[in-house]
């Protein structure tokens, strides 16, 4: 049965007994388990001190900042000393900066205790983020495991590569394998890329995949010229906009970048930075 089962639980709403104190919330799991009184008190204070809430044991759930509260749940479900942590969106409640801040000492927490936990997420940021391995899954299948770098560089398909983040995608079709690598033509303009699957043949229909921030203006292996049709500052980068033969490009330059619409840029990718996808039953979409 699942109460004997040594998991400890994380849920998205905190689920804290408003009517306990911050130590009775934490205390309840032992109190269960019929651990003495000074035996909860020792374990209730070394939990406290790990989550950096010591001091507060008298206070109550609403005395506590969103942040504050999250962190008596990470500890009650601690206290136990589980052997495998389940997290439901810890931190779907919480503002932008303290989500931030929350996930690192999560992080800090689950590295101190070589504890394994399982966090569910709908956040891909705080996925790549928080995680060593991470699962990407679809109408209740998961589609492909990996690293956040494996998943994010190397995805299965292209349910995979745009879930983790905003990329272009550019149709073509295979004109020559070298090793793991294949040239696309787009249009004439031949792109060199990697194929993560590996599972393409000459003459076949392929989606070239090109991350945004994977653009640069030092010239490469690969060209992309089109006419610049707006350009955003967003602080860390600036957002440009290309028109080109073979669709709309969306890339993150440096924040120096200087241009006007309706110039000809041009701009370069790695091969290693182009991933090349079988055309398969994933809807394909050409505006970004």
């Amino acid at each position: 049965p699942s109460f004997k089962r040594e998991t400890g639980m994380v849920f998205q709403n905190y689920a804290l007994w408003p009517h306990m104190t911050v130590f009775e919330n934490i205390a309840y799991g032992l109190k269960i388990r019929k651990y003495d009184k000074n035996k909860i008190k020792e374990k209730v204070r070394e939990v406290l001190k790990l989550v950096r809430l010591e001091g507060m044991e008298e206070r109550y759930p609403t005395q506590l900042s969103g942040g504050q509260q999250q962190r008596v749940a990470l500890a009650r479900a601690l206290v136990i000393e589980p052997k495998i942590l389940l997290l439901d969106e810890p931190l779907s409640n919480l503002d932008a900066k303290l989500r931030v801040e929350m996930r690192e000492e999560i992080k800090r927490i689950q590295k101190h205790l070589g504890l394994t936990a399982i966090y569910v997420t709908h956040d891909q940021e705080e996925a790549m983020v928080i995680s060593d391995r991470m699962a990407v899954m679809n109408s209740g299948r998961i589609i492909q495991v990996g690293s956040p770098v494996e998943l994010y560089r190397r995805p299965s398909d292209l349910f995979v590569a745009t879930f983790l983040g905003r990329c272009n995608m550019m149709k073509g079709r295979v004109v020559r394998l070298q090793g793991e690598r294949a040239v696309v033509s787009l249009d004439g303009n031949e792109i060199t890329g990697t194929m993560p699957s590996g599972s393409v043949r000459i003459g076949d229909e392929v989606i070239c995949i090109v991350r945004p921030e994977s653009f640069s203006t030092l010239e490469g292996e690969n060209k992309f010229e089109g006419t610049l049709k707006w350009s955003s500052f967003a602080g860390s980068y600036t957002q440009i906009s290309l028109d080109t033969p073979f669709g709309r490009i969306l890339a993150y330059m440096n924040p120096g970048f200087v241009g006007r619409a309706g110039d000809v840029v041009r701009i370069y990718a790695r091969p290693e930075d182009v991933i090349i996808i079988p055309v398969g039953e994933v809807a394909y979409e050409k505006e970004i």
